[in-house]
């Protein structure tokens, strides 16, 4: 029988943590960790002088500087994972259609997200969709995307949660993009990705007590983008955003708590359920009609 040996922050020894310095690999508590997109720093990493003893009301800084090199500070297994199985059913779809740029054929008619056919039975395409791609241009932008803000909240959250938040923020995206358009074709991981996107903000709003910063930047510039230009689900992103934004406020307790690495309780198990029955009951509203 194996046995995992518990960590205490070293800075408080009296608190056992699964938190580390992506920077030194020190253990550390949620109240001495500062939240950045390249990992989660110890104070003597994030420019805070050391201290000793507990801090009743620590301020956090949230790092706005984009990393140069994201793996090198992270493993991200998750995020590298559903990067591989976008890629790899991408080039199936480009082989089976016509050709690299103009994806197609019989796996991508089977897993497109069209509302006459989740109507008629087809209920995997809620999930299935966020798999496809429409050109190298769409899934190099969302796999870029997926990394850069992916991998952060991946190790922020742990591998369950984050599993958790992708799939079901996928789910409300499809449950968006038929609110929109339901008789409109939909493909792509962008509504996930916007689910990532929110709980980047929960995260950031947690460690900096502010809003405004890098997530809430990036959600503005993206849902502009998403409304100017043509052809663009906007439902699907905005379902995702306020799927990922639910999600891990459920992670945190609705905000007592913070989201950090830890097991997903009942709080964020019931969170992630009732945000994806909502979706699925959103989706069978708008395509009941065509069963």
């Amino acid at each position: 029988m194996s046995t995992t040996e518990t960590r205490y922050c070293y800075r408080h020894p009296d608190r056992p943590t699964g938190l580390s310095c992506s920077e030194c690999g020190r253990p550390i508590c949620t109240d001495c960790m500062t939240a950045a997109p390249v990992g989660i720093r110890c104070p003597d990493h994030a420019g805070v002088a050391g201290r000793s003893g507990p801090r009743r009301a620590p301020r956090r800084r949230m790092a706005v500087r984009i990393p140069r090199a994201p793996g090198s500070a992270m493993q991200a297994p998750v995020t590298k994972t559903l990067i591989a199985l976008n890629v790899v059913v991408y080039l199936v779809t480009a082989v089976q259609g016509a050709g690299i740029n103009s994806p197609g054929g019989s796996l991508y008619l089977k897993m497109v997200l069209y509302g006459p056919w989740v109507g008629q039975g087809d209920w995997w395409r809620l999930g299935s969709a966020m798999f496809l791609h429409g050109s190298v241009l769409h899934i190099a932008f969302n796999m870029l995307a997926l990394w850069w803000i992916g991998a952060p909240v991946e190790e922020y959250l742990g591998t369950g949660r984050y599993i958790g938040l992708y799939l079901v923020s996928g789910l409300a995206g499809s449950a968006g993009a038929l609110l929109q358009a339901p008789t409109t074709p939909v493909v792509g991981a962008s509504g996930a990705i916007f689910g990532v996107l929110g709980a980047m903000l929960v995260i950031q709003w947690q460690a900096t007590g502010r809003l405004a910063g890098p997530a809430l930047t990036l959600i503005v510039i993206n849902l502009l983008f998403s409304f100017a230009v043509p052809g663009i689900s906007w439902g699907g992103h905005v379902g995702g955003l306020v799927a990922g934004i639910l999600i891990t406020l459920a992670y945190s307790r609705l905000g007592r708590g913070h989201a950090a690495y830890g097991r997903l309780g009942i709080g964020g198990v019931v969170g992630l359920v009732l945000v994806a029955a909502m979706s699925i009951a959103i989706a069978y509203w708008k395509v009941r009609g065509y069963a």
